[in-house]
């Protein structure tokens, strides 16, 4: 059996869901199905459940453009969010659009049918077979499976529970437990916080290397005023376009006085600490944005290592003991509970394998054209977000583009588009720029290449691109359309 569809599209989180509603309002004209293979919708907001799983951007940004965040908390705990994307749902009839526990195993796009062929398997563990016009990857660039685990010495040594927050027990109970956190970025210095407030006796941050953190208010009192004295909408505009300029503003200062970034930082952290902790955990030895700079609430990370409550280390671990590491300082760290925070395993396309016309697709080996669309690969777009600003920024204007393209082809009644790519202009850098983040290191061997000059190369920077996306036209050297010999039905059928 054979399920006929127009356009296929493999996730259901925030990528996917913004596409599908983009779609709907844009390309009433086309149809499509979602492939999930998780048992529920939100992607990243559905996996993690560890405690005080929040954004890392502001609500104003992370929200869609076509749906106000109504609410002044500047960050969202992860089943707001969720919750925020069930309403999505709803609201653009997406339910019926998306298929559970269902996964994509193997694609390939035939230039003579022009179609892809997808080997999925349902939720009864079956195979199907799919043909698809378009296939459009919102997968994000991380493994669901697993996280990245380093392998400590002597691990399995340790008598306690060893978690990764990626795969957090349901129901754990940490009440007078002694905690330690591996790593020092987004997740550990949620846990930090959360952790102890949930009743741990105490918890210790273990940290090669500092971060960057920046201390923000966790209610927008502004927006909060504008919304009393302005409609929903524009209030909500205003404070998007608002939070826009100081995310665009605060990195193009790392770019060109990171020093003077540097400085207004630590000097920051130094007021928060009020002295009670060493700035030695907080003072990284790279400058602001080399790797992603982490926010906190309110400062709540400070205020519980004021307390006592936790603290931090800087230090490398010997080992693992019976009872918890031993430093290599020679300070042992006792632990019930030991968190290894230690990051994630880079995955492109979900793990789907690939091929034009029976050829591996490697993606390491493609660039992506306006940063949306695989270099020569036909009928193929995929959404990656933003490294220095909210990912669904990235996915509302890519999802507009991706809808003028289409329309575009109804419109000449072109049936493929493929971006011809260019060797000369690949480089080592990967999409996400030039981060030093372990992550996106560990990445140079699945994620596609920057170009050296437009339109392969990403700049990450969402006023150019939404410039640029809005804006430009189909009618350039790179952009190929090729129409079929006959014309066939679009609509989704069954045919055996």
């Amino acid at each position: 059996m054979e399920k006929q569809v127009d356009i296929l599209i493999v996730g259901a989180g925030i990528s996917g869901l913004g596409l599908a509603a983009h779609l709907s309002k844009h390309c009433p004209q086309r149809s499509f199905d979602i492939i999930e293979r998780r048992e529920s919708f939100g992607g990243t907001w559905d996996l993690f459940k560890y405690p005080g799983i929040r954004s890392d951007s502001d609500m104003s940004t992370f929200g869609f453009n076509f749906k106000p965040w109504k609410k002044a908390n500047v960050l969202a705990e992860g089943p707001a969010i969720k919750n925020y994307l069930s309403e999505v749902i709803d609201e653009f009839k997406l339910k019926e659009k998306i298929h559970f526990k269902y996964r994509v195993l193997t694609a390939n796009y035939d230039s003579t049918t022009k179609k892809w062929t997808a080997e999925i398997e349902n939720a009864k563990g079956k195979k199907e077979t799919w043909v698809a016009n378009f296939v459009l990857g919102c997968t994000g660039y991380y493994n669901y499976d697993a996280g990245f685990q380093p392998d400590f010495p002597n691990q399995s040594a340790f008598k306690g529970q060893f978690i990764h927050p990626q795969h957090w027990p349901e129901n754990l109970d940490y009440t007078g437990k002694k905690v330690v956190i591996i790593g020092s970025g987004a997740t550990a210095i949620t846990l930090v916080p959360a952790m102890s407030k949930g009743g741990a006796a105490h918890v210790t941050m273990l940290q090669r290397s500092p971060t960057y953190i920046a201390s923000i208010p966790s209610i927008d009192i502004v927006y909060e005023k504008m919304r009393k004295l302005l409609p929903e909408d524009v209030a909500y505009k205003l404070t998007r376009a608002r939070n826009i300029g100081v995310q665009r503003a605060i990195y193009a200062v790392a770019q060109k006085q990171p020093k003077l970034l540097r400085k207004f930082l630590l000097k920051s952290i130094e007021l928060q600490l009020k002295g009670k902790v060493d700035m030695k955990h907080f003072t990284p030895d790279y400058n602001p944005w080399d790797q992603r700079l982490c926010v906190v609430p309110d400062g709540d990370l400070f205020k519980i290592l004021r307390s006592g409550k936790a603290s931090v280390e800087t230090d490398q671990i010997e080992q693992f003991t019976e009872n918890g590491i031993q430093l290599k300082s020679g300070k042992h760290l006792d632990a019930d509970i030991i968190v290894s925070a230690t990051g994630l395993n880079i995955q492109i396309l979900g793990g789907i394998q690939g091929t034009v016309d029976g050829k591996p697709l490697d993606t390491s080996k493609h660039m992506l054209y306006k940063g949306v669309m695989v270099s020569d690969v036909p009928n193929m777009a995929m959404i990656i977000g933003y490294i220095n600003a909210s990912w669904t920024l990235k996915v509302d204007i890519a999802a507009e583009y991706i809808c003028r393209l289409l329309n575009h082809m109804d419109q000449n009644q072109y049936d493929e588009v493929v971006a011809t790519g260019d060797a000369t202009e690949l480089m080592d850098d990967t999409v996400m720029g030039s981060l030093t983040s372990g992550y996106i290191a560990r990445a140079a061997n699945v994620m596609p290449k920057q170009g050296k000059h437009a339109p392969w190369k990403v700049t990450n920077n969402y006023l150019a691109d939404r410039k640029e996306l809005k804006n430009s036209s189909f009618t350039d050297a790179v952009l190929k359309f090729h129409k079929r010999e006959h014309q066939l039905d679009r609509k989704p059928k069954l045919v055996s």
